[in-house]
């Protein structure tokens, strides 16, 4: 692509969620991307021919502006909707510019797969509980449908008191009944460069939990990644 995410180099499981959907979604399949930001995840699925839901909240990310980056270096960043425009696939996403916990329109239809990296643990999302995000998600899924979430888990004392700072494990009480397990996946602590937003290098565990909304039983894989 020609354009790039200003979080372009931080670590990420989409590649098995990408799997994961090519396996259970046909190629034209309808994805929702909760959290959206200026696209690292929303146009590579556009580009694979998938239609995409955006939704995102900050101004910044879906229109651009300034932004500091590592080494004191002052840049205008491209918004979302600028990058759609610039690699032609802006008639492959329909934008939402929402907040996610209080957007109450719901979208036109249900969607083969939705997907959400590193949001919920953001501390303007900490006034609703974890729950209520996670469920949200999965009211946008259709039956057979796909769900993937990536996510980060505690590091810091702090965040062992904030039930957003979640684990695979305490996640997959949200998955019964109609929900079966595909894959949970954990890091071990690392230590992640410098970027927008975390200026300096940082410590970081990260957690994936992919789940079909389907009756079939399939088994829960866990083991280290990414």
């Amino acid at each position: 692509m020609r354009t790039c995410s200003l979080w372009e180099q931080t670590l990420t499981f989409f590649p098995q969620f990408l799997a994961a959907l090519k396996a259970n979604a046909s190629p034209d399949a309808t994805v929702a991307v909760v959290g959206a930001s200026d696209g690292k995840f929303v146009l590579p699925l556009a580009a694979a021919g998938y239609r995409v839901i955006a939704i995102e909240r900050d101004p910044l990310a879906l229109h651009g502006g300034p932004a500091r980056l590592p080494g004191d270096i002052d840049t205008h960043a491209p918004g979302l909707i600028d990058r759609l425009k610039l690699e032609e696939l802006h008639d492959r996403v329909q934008v939402v510019e929402e907040d996610f916990l209080a957007y109450e329109h719901p979208l036109d239809t249900l969607c083969d797969a939705v997907w959400t990296s590193c949001s919920w643990h953001y501390s303007v999302n900490h006034h609703r509980p974890l729950a209520e995000f996670v469920t949200r998600m999965q009211l946008l899924v259709r039956p057979g449908g796909l769900f993937g979430a990536e996510f980060m888990m505690a590091v810091e004392p702090r965040h062992y008191l904030i039930e957003h700072y979640t684990s695979p494990e305490r996640l997959s009480y949200h998955f019964t009944g109609s929900w079966d397990l595909l894959l949970t996946l954990r890091t071990s602590e690392f230590t992640e460069r410098a970027h927008v937003g975390q200026l300096a290098d940082h410590t970081h565990r990260m957690g994936l939990l992919l789940a079909l909304r389907s009756a079939r039983h399939s088994p829960l894989l866990t083991k280290k990644g990414p």
